[in-house]
């Protein structure tokens, strides 16, 4: 069995979580977000994207019903002892086989609740789901349970945080001998994620972004490469994994000498950035930090080129996205707590001039001020 964590922790992991069913008064919960399942009991697979659900008893029972390509995955990645399994076939329908396994564990007409909003259960499953438990007990919507759980991670967890930050930096650290004029972004990214795999880190959970010339100015992956001109801007946007666990970093890099736009707008990202690592601090909120950034922004006349978000939290996640729920946006009463795993980006796309800039890492924050993750200096890179 390989697992990233000891039993204990998965132990204490468990009895957050079913105090805070108690207090939800929650019979039992199905669990269909891969983070949570892997969070709770180390069960690592790309399976999710086909129906399977852990489901959490109050009294702490897990049992896992899954397909059976991913018995032996469940068997030898996780602590779950109880795995059912639903059959392939013709006109399956798994909520069926759920329902029965809920009939099983003696919970016809209780309280559960369900992780909906993720990745792991689509919308027609959601469907059949619902059918069935209508007339088998209560549904609740308990989608941020587990999430708000995960937000604040375990001196363990923090250890994977800081190994994944470590393989960040070796990423840019190797990408940037190969940024020059004739340079092919492929062999850029290439370069970053050999960098994470030689470390011994993982896939992550989406594809890293690399843009050069008006693809500068894209903050989402697309297929197809070109070449670095003499004059040209690339920005980058990665993520170093360790155990699933991620921790990003984020630059745009000046090919030629900077134009003065280039320079102002870094400039803002800059201040923004180190005025945020100020209000990172425990008291404050997510939302503070939104406004932190919009304020130094459109006391600059950026409004219209920033975005709406400034980042988000971070942890062990699964495709399609390595985002968590919180992010830093206007108004998010989320309060910042101690041990929180942190990405802040300062996203700048000025489509009048066709300039990007960005600027963005992870932080861990602790009782007092934050402490950013990467080793390598917030300096506008220029080749």
């Amino acid at each position: 069995m390989a697992l990233h964590f000891s039993r204990d922790e998965y132990s204490a992991r468990l009895n957050l979580l079913t105090a805070r069913m108690k207090e939800e008064k929650l019979d039992a919960m199905l669990l269909f977000a891969q983070e949570s399942m892997y969070w709770l009991t180390g069960y690592d697979t790309f399976g999710y994207c086909f129906f399977q659900t852990l489901v959490v008893k109050a009294d702490g029972q897990l049992v896992l019903l899954t397909r059976s390509a991913d018995l032996r995955q469940a068997r030898q990645t996780s602590i779950i002892e109880d795995i059912r399994i639903w059959v392939d076939r013709t006109n399956a329908d798994p909520s069926i086989d759920l329902k029965n396994l809920l009939v099983d564990l003696d919970l016809l007409g209780c309280r559960i609740g369900v992780e909906y909003d993720t990745h792991g259960l689509t919308g027609r499953n959601a469907r059949l789901l619902d059918h069935q438990l209508a007339s088998f007990g209560t549904a609740v919507d308990a989608s941020y349970i587990v999430s708000a759980l995960r937000l604040v991670k375990s001196p363990a967890e923090i250890d994977y945080v800081i190994k994944a930050a470590e393989l960040a930096d070796a990423a840019l650290t190797a990408a940037l001998p190969l940024v020059k004029p004739g340079a092919d972004e492929a062999d850029i990214l290439a370069a970053m994620q050999g960098a994470i795999f030689s470390g011994g880190g993982d896939y992550p959970a989406n594809e890293f972004i690399i843009g050069s010339g008006a693809d500068a100015l894209l903050c989402r992956y697309k297929a197809g490469r070109r070449k670095l001109d003499p004059v040209d801007q690339l920005t980058l946007e990665w993520a170093g994994t360790y155990a699933h666990y991620h921790a990003a970093m984020m630059r745009t890099i000046v090919i030629g000498k900077p134009t003065d736009r280039q320079k102002e707008l870094y400039a803002a990202a800059r201040d923004a950035i180190e005025a945020i690592e100020q209000v990172l601090i425990v008291g404050n909120t997510f939302g503070t930090v939104f406004d932190t950034h919009a304020r130094i922004m459109d006391e600059r006349g950026l409004a219209r080129h920033r975005l709406n978000a400034c980042g988000y939290s971070l942890g062990a996640r699964f495709s399609p996205s390595w985002m968590e729920h919180q992010m830093f946006y206007a108004g998010n009463p989320e309060p910042i707590l101690p041990g929180m795993s942190l990405f802040v980006h300062m996203i700048i796309m000025d489509s009048e001039t066709g300039t990007a800039m960005t600027l963005g890492q992870t932080y861990l924050t602790t009782d007092d001020a934050a402490r950013r993750l990467s080793a390598l200096p917030l300096d506008m890179i220029t080749v």
